[in-house]
């Protein structure tokens, strides 16, 4: 039986989270995975990786999942939780940094900084694609078709101007028609 949900232990994780999310929250959805799942036994591995799933979906801010997440765990206290956790520190400090960077934009270290950010970034969105598709990797029979699925994207992503919206929505027509 897992514990109840203790809404200000969700805020403050969400809240330092916030700080690490780099590319998006998104990044840190391995993190996430660690502490509702492993740590908190909140949710089940199905129940995170289909709210995730659900939420980018659904049209609307990429953020949504936040959302998404803490109603699965606490209702709409913990939607509330998890967002303004995510939201408050990330959104003071992007407000600060770009008002500030906008002024200093020519400067060699703001310059460096956001050339080194994109490594970064791209390592952790790969992490969650990764977090995402262990499930169907490990299953037998969704292992091939959800390899296929991820050749195919990375191709496209990488040789077309392909929008990753049509691949999204690919993604989900091949899932709601059972092939992975």
């Amino acid at each position: 039986m897992p514990p109840p949900p203790d809404l200000l232990s969700l805020f403050l994780h969400f809240l330092s989270l916030s700080l690490l999310s780099i590319g998006g929250a998104i990044t840190t959805a391995p993190e996430m995975h660690r502490y509702l799942v492993g740590q908190q036994h909140w949710l089940s591995d199905t129940d995170f990786t289909g709210s995730i799933a659900l939420a980018q979906a659904a049209p609307g801010p990429n953020i949504l999942f936040v959302a998404v997440l803490g109603w699965n765990v606490a209702g709409p206290a913990g939607a509330a939780a998890a967002m303004a956790g995510i939201m408050l520190p990330s959104t003071t400090l992007v407000l600060a940094a770009t008002r500030w960077a906008r002024e200093h934009q020519q400067a060699r270290g703001i310059r460096a900084f956001t050339q080194g950010m994109a490594p970064l970034t791209l390592g952790l969105i790969v992490a969650t694609g990764w977090l995402l598709a262990a499930p169907y990797v490990a299953a037998p029979e969704h292992r091939l078709a959800t390899l296929a699925l991820i050749a195919v994207t990375l191709a496209l992503t990488l040789r077309t101007k392909l929008g990753l919206v049509w691949m999204v929505l690919a993604g989900g027509v091949v899932g709601a028609l059972g092939w992975v």
